[in-house]
């Protein structure tokens, strides 16, 4: 059988032999009644290691978002976001459809941030033809791209002095926290709420945490309920997630070596331009007259997968390979030629 490398995203990834143990021998209960002891733990420990006062396990990235959203503003309210969010482009319009809170995107700068000038400019006059403005939203990392600890301070003191509150989407939190050699409690510090997700590179099955104070997490629990997302016997779950958080941030320091030598080979390639990797994500324009699709469809036969798009991105994890990734682009290499 050929081994395959997965470059579509690091949500590929597979549990790791210690995680298939944990959930195999996990104590489990009924969570709806607060009772699964793995579950509990988990959250614990979290809120523990993150500085917080509270956590909540949700079944996904966009739940945690979506409920943090939810938990901070009413209906009728604002959150500002960037246009390249998560929370705005890629979770189906929930704030709006099921919140009925009203985003104000504004545009990322070519490092992922939102000038401050921006965001100032953007917060709602108290009058009543306005949305009250609620929530600054941000993102970090955002397209691989890692946020600077000096203008996360910023933004929290700018949301301070306007009385917003201030959400970190942190789905790849921990990439951010490696790249910077810095603990992830340290990036987040600045934030009144955090989803962070564990499974993408962090290689829970399934899961992220959101985190904030217990006022907060209270109203993100009752919408869950009320969104679908509890869970019974979760701990099964949870075991899984909390070696995530234990055994698998630092390891990110080997996603972020492998995407750099990814695009290190691609920028040697002339059908290609390349964009720094600071993280595990790699973009890259492709500038050849021969299909795209055709050469994806290629290294498919050969256990290569990756998205076909005029603007490519490669994202490296836990399964992807130092070998994986010269394989990789000998291949291409190889279907570049044959045309």
């Amino acid at each position: 059988m050929t081994t395959k490398f997965d470059f579509r995203s690091d949500t590929v990834t597979q549990p790791t032999p210690a995680m298939r143990a944990a959930m195999a021998s996990a104590e489990v209960g009924d969570d709806f009644y607060g009772d699964d002891p793995s579950v509990n733990d988990l959250q614990d420990h979290a809120a523990d290691m993150f500085g917080f006062d509270s956590a909540l396990f949700v079944t996904s990235g966009t739940q945690a978002n979506l409920l943090a959203l939810m938990a901070h503003c009413d209906r009728g309210d604002e959150y500002i976001c960037g246009q390249q969010a998560h929370n705005y482009q890629f979770e189906g319009g929930g704030a709006a459809v099921l919140g009925s809170i009203q985003p104000q995107p504004l545009t990322n700068q070519a490092d992922g941030s939102i000038l401050l000038s921006d965001i100032e400019q953007a917060i709602k006059p108290n009058d009543i033809h306005f949305a009250q403005t609620k929530l600054l939203s941000l993102e970090n990392t955002i397209g691989g791209k890692v946020l600077p600890q000096a203008y996360l301070a910023q933004a929290q003191a700018l949301a301070f002095n306007h009385g917003l509150k201030i959400h970190l989407d942190g789905a790849r939190v921990a990439n951010a926290a490696v790249a910077q050699q810095t603990s992830i409690s340290d990036v987040v510090q600045y934030f009144d709420s955090v989803s962070i997700c564990l499974s993408k590179g962090l290689c829970a099955p399934v899961g992220s945490i959101l985190l904030g104070d217990e006022k907060l997490i209270q109203k993100a629990t009752r919408w869950r309920k009320m969104l679908g997302g509890g869970m019974r016997q979760a701990g099964i779950l949870a075991a899984a997630a909390k070696l995530a958080l234990t055994d698998q941030v630092q390891r990110l320091e080997q996603d972020h070596h492998h995407a750099s030598l990814l695009a290190n080979l691609l920028a040697e390639m002339p059908e290609f331009n390349v964009d720094s990797a600071q993280t595990n994500i790699v973009f890259a324009h492709w500038q050849s007259d021969l299909a795209i699709e055709q050469v994806a469809a290629d290294l498919a036969k050969q256990g290569y997968v990756f998205i076909p798009e005029q603007h490519l991105r490669f994202v490296t994890h836990n399964d992807i390979s130092e070998q994986g990734v010269i394989g990789f682009v000998d291949a291409l290499k190889q279907a570049i030629v044959k045309g």
